[in-house]
């Protein structure tokens, strides 16, 4: 039987983990705990809940945007990601039309 396939959102932090020199059983065990603490994978599994499903799609964009937009109480689409910061900003209001 094949083995089954890890949720994408706990498969990119385990690649950031092992990325900043943690062993690779320690990244396993450590992405496991904080996502299964933050709701996104199942208790005791590795099966993601709808939220981890949801985040696991998103890019880094979307998820900047999300984790701004949940700290300030505005819409996600009311903020621009800087790729080089991994930071969501609130966007510059246009002064289109006004004199």
């Amino acid at each position: 039987m094949a083995a089954k396939k890890k949720p994408a959102i706990l498969e990119r932090l385990i690649r950031q983990l092992k990325a900043k020199g943690m062993s690779v059983g320690m990244a396993n065990a450590v992405a496991r705990k904080k996502l299964q603490e933050s709701g996104n994978l199942k208790k005791g599994t590795e099966t993601a809940t709808a939220k981890g499903t949801k985040r696991g799609k998103m890019g880094a964009a979307g998820r900047a945007k999300d984790r701004a937009a949940k700290a300030s109480g505005r819409k996600p689409g009311e903020y621009s990601y800087n790729p080089r910061t991994n930071r969501a900003t609130l966007k510059k209001k246009s002064n289109k039309g006004k004199k």
